[in-house]
């Protein structure tokens, strides 16, 4: 999947190819190989990401090992106070900023990256000391 910010990008350079490439077999190639490259940019993006995920969950300190975890407790008692209990209890909704809701994204998903990394690291640890 491409980023928010890539996939329109990426559009506007393939309505130019297609404008400047005459032939459509090789307009076809050209686009593919650009996305392509621009998957395999963003894998890498993710495997660094994960990577770093993994190191603190492997980390020595409690600290090191839980902030992600314990923010986002944090965004899910936001979330629970601004669209349950203030509702229930009759008070107002606060509008939650765009930012929050896409670090929750990005955490979350980080996360899920992470643990899946942390995962597979111990399964290829065990088959290499095995």
């Amino acid at each position: 999947m491409l980023s928010a910010f890539l996939a329109p990008v990426l559009n506007s350079i393939f309505g130019v190819i297609d404008k400047v490439v005459p032939d459509a077999d090789a307009a076809t190639r050209i686009k593919a190989d650009l996305q392509t490259l621009a998957m395999t940019g963003q894998m890498k993006e993710i495997e660094a990401a994960a990577a770093v995920i993994v190191a603190e969950a492997q980390g020595d300190s409690w600290l090191q090992r839980n902030w992600r975890p314990l923010l986002m407790v944090l965004f899910g008692v936001i979330i629970a106070n601004n669209y349950i209990v203030a509702p229930i209890a009759g008070g107002p909704m606060m509008p939650l900023p765009a930012e929050m809701w896409d670090l929750l994204k990005l955490g979350i998903g980080g996360y899920i990256v992470g643990r899946s990394g942390e995962k597979v690291a111990k399964v290829w640890k065990g088959k290499s000391n095995g």
